[in-house]
């Protein structure tokens, strides 16, 4: 249904990911506030998991291409 093109490096990727990522996180949080309660603490749980992965793919794509 959907490809990746089969040539596209890994820095591009992790880059990609970390930018959906970060989108998928500030739309969770956006949607957070016409919540409560419940639903409300697992959409923030949610996002923060989101905001964990986000971390976790920065600090790939920084092992893949250092600023230094």
């Amino acid at each position: 249904m959907f490809i990746i093109a089969p040539n596209i490096d890994t820095e591009s990727l992790l880059a990609h990911a970390c930018e959906s990522l970060a989108s998928a996180s500030v739309m969770a949080s956006d949607f957070a506030t016409f919540l409560d309660g419940p639903q409300r603490s697992m959409l923030l749980g949610i996002q923060q998991v989101i905001m964990l992965a986000d971390l976790a793919v920065n600090r790939a794509l920084d092992n893949v291409a250092p600023l230094d």
